[in-house]
């Protein structure tokens, strides 16, 4: 029984030895790096999110204008072959004879057909290039964000 006593006492002794203020003081300091990881996340989220915020602004952009641009070769395109059309018409009106007629459908249609390739080897171009510009802001803002990734 003195050893149960003995243990008693020196529980109590730990316990009057315990200082509230250092564990105070302790608990303090721990709230203190929590809340400032937490900022330090919060600021780092806020970051990319501006960073990923402008990057969708100038793609929207970027599409916008590319859109523009394909569009004003889309009418280019149309009034070229319109304007093509008009004169094989007003040269079929004049023709003399059936051979001449031949002779301008088929020159018709081997201009035609240059013109198109023509305009569908544009059109790739145009559009290669504009899928390029509309990706680009958004794959560099994806590298910058994997670049921090493996950085942290």
């Amino acid at each position: 029984m003195s050893k149960t006593a003995a243990t008693q006492t020196a529980e109590i002794i730990d316990t009057a030895a315990f200082d509230a203020s250092k564990a105070t003081d302790q608990f303090r300091a721990f709230a203190e790096n929590g809340l400032e990881q937490s900022r330090q996340a919060y600021d780092k989220i806020k970051s990319h999110a501006e960073h990923t915020q402008q990057s969708l602004e100038t793609t929207f952009e970027t599409a916008k204008q590319a859109g523009s641009e394909l569009s004003l070769k889309s009418i280019s395109a149309l009034r070229a072959n319109s304007e093509l059309s008009f004169a094989h018409f007003e040269a079929l009106v004049k023709a003399k004879s059936i051979s001449e007629i031949f002779e301008l459908q088929t020159a018709f249609v081997r201009k035609s057909m240059e013109l198109a390739i023509e305009q569908a080897k544009d059109f790739q171009a145009t559009s290669t290039k504009a899928t390029e510009d509309v990706i680009k802001p958004m794959k560099s803002a994806f590298e910058k964000s994997i670049k921090d990734l493996e950085a942290a």
